[in-house]
């Protein structure tokens, strides 16, 4: 037995997907029409379920197997279809990029999202939205991931930029060109013969600029948008990844869409903005939303309930999903075991959530960051460090038990880590460039610094003349995020590089080494 699902795509023709559902609910005829098979009244009431992720860069399990991992997702999800065939699963965005495994290479291509999109087209996701990092990838990478997909796609906002052509991204396979739509329509039927056409618009935040893509104003093309999937729909839904600020002004700005499941933000949210509800569900999986939407035709009606489920070691895996993770993490300890020993080991446990999200590591001091340059420092014997927000690329926190592969992922780039030698004058002028590009990867995580009314080291003012010892990650001597520390500058006076054999040839060892020590 095979539901049909009609997307209705924009611009281009109707295009029909199938998906394996239980066999004695639905048939088709000769007409390929569908048809109920147990004839009772069509009571006008259809339920649909749908299974929320959004933002999740990682497939197995993490905080030592404790939380998270596809496998357990995909239980749940095959669970949920058994007890409703009429079930979808959706993605509100962020999960090709950012990641260790991302940056590891297999076959001398770096694998770039690949391990996700082979799990997701496993996992048969019906609906997935642009998040802001999936254009970390350069164009071509994205293409690749686009065409290896075979889920579907939405992007409401957003256009491919090749030159001066502006144009849908598009998906190819077998030399057929589909586009990606602004809007999708699922049609339904139920065990009676009621039907539902159910409608999704999307929105993705303007965080991420590159020269091949072009972010439209997102509340006026949902407002187009919503007028144009309107009549085809019975219901419209929200996809988005915003900003939680963004998705409730999206909200109020179409008030009739009863739910908008949303991305971005890493930590679980249920928000009400009139009669409509906006949910997030935690990063990496940590947690799911599962909603039950009932459709009243007959008194339009629309009752939704919508239900967090903390995805832990306590919930089975699918074996085939859990196949697909296994393979992957063990090329990813095969390849971090070239450059650290026992890399699963636990090397330090943290009650509190260490903080390596994007927006907050690149505009605020947070507890990683302090972790991270005060292990700089310790590796020199020295007493002051700083790290560009930038390096720190996971999106994520690490809470419990951590380990070495922790570390990697949060520092998928490696470097080493410096020891300079600059005038307390020139020093005030990094720190204060760094300062002042809050929002941005140029700013700087600190140990042994404090700024008041001015810049102190040791809790000591800067003295002008004095020359100090720092520690810092070999980026940044480069001058590119801070153009005021750059390897030659007068009032630098000596960069010390590390040997290979050296600790701090790897800034990723550097920390693992002092949190054991911790």
């Amino acid at each position: 037995m095979k539901i049909r699902q009609t997307y209705i795509l924009i611009g281009i023709t109707m295009l029909s997907l199938s998906c394996s559902r239980p066999k004695d609910i639905i048939k088709y005829d000769d007409t390929n029409h569908e048809v109920a098979t147990e004839s009772s009244a069509d009571d006008g009431v259809i339920e649909i379920t749908i299974l929320q992720v959004n933002d999740v860069y990682e497939l197995s399990p993490l905080e030592g197997g404790k939380s998270g991992g596809m496998a357990r997702v995909e239980k749940l999800h095959r669970d949920l279809v058994a007890k409703n065939p009429n079930t979808l699963l959706v993605h509100g965005g962020d999960f090709l990029n950012p990641s260790l495994m991302g940056m590891l290479k297999q076959d001398g291509v770096r694998v770039k999202g690949r391990q996700m999109i082979e799990m997701m087209n496993y996992m048969n996701f019906d609906l997935v939205a642009f998040g802001n990092h999936e254009f970390d990838l350069k164009y071509e990478e994205l293409q690749q991931r686009l065409n290896e997909s075979t889920f579907g796609w939405i992007g409401t906002n957003i256009k491919h930029v090749d030159g001066d052509d502006k144009s849908p991204f598009y998906i190819e396979h077998d030399g057929v060109r589909t586009d990606v739509p602004r809007y999708r329509v699922f049609h339904f039927t139920d065990i009676d013969g009621t039907e539902l056409d159910l409608g999704f618009i999307s929105a993705t935040i303007n965080s991420n600029p590159k020269d091949y893509v072009e972010y439209a104003d997102f509340y006026e093309s949902a407002k187009l948008v919503y007028q144009q999937v309107l009549p085809k729909s019975d219901l419209v839904l929200g996809l988005t990844h915003l900003k939680i600020s963004q998705d409730k002004l999206f909200s109020r700005t179409l008030p009739d869409i009863p739910l908008i499941m949303g991305g971005h933000e890493h930590e679980n949210s249920k928000d009400v903005v009139g009669k409509a509800v906006i949910t997030k569900a935690d990063a990496n999986v940590r947690s799911v939303y599962v909603h039950h939407v009932i459709v009243d035709k007959k008194n339009n009606k629309t009752d939704i309930t919508s239900e967090l489920v903390i995805i832990d070691d306590t919930k089975e895996e699918d074996p085939g999903a859990a196949a697909i993770a296994k393979k992957w993490a063990d090329f990813q300890l095969t390849s971090l075991g070239d450059v650290v020993d026992n890399p699963t080991d636990v090397i330090y446990h943290s009650d509190v959530k260490l903080d390596g999200r994007d927006t907050q590591i690149r505009s605020e001091q947070t507890n990683l960051g302090t972790i991270i340059a005060e292990s700089m420092a310790r590796v020199y014997g020295i007493d002051a460090a700083f790290v560009n927000g930038g390096s720190i690329r996971f999106d994520d926190q690490l809470e419990g038990d951590i380990t070495g592969v922790d570390i990697f992922r949060a520092l998928p780039y490696g470097g080493g880590v410096l020891k300079i030698k600059i005038t307390g004058r020139q020093l005030v002028k990094v720190l204060q460039e760094g300062y002042l590009k809050a929002g941005t990867g140029a700013y700087l995580q600190l140990f042994g610094f404090e700024k008041d009314e001015e810049w102190k080291i040791g809790g000591k003012p800067i003295e002008s003349n004095t020359i100090y010892e720092v520690a810092i990650s070999d980026y940044l001597i480069k001058g590119y995020d801070i153009v005021s520390l750059k390897e030659g500058l007068p009032e630098i006076e000596e960069v010390y590089y590390p040997s290979e054999t050296e600790q701090a040839a790897d800034i990723r060892k550097v920390i693992i080494d002092f949190l054991k020590q911790k």
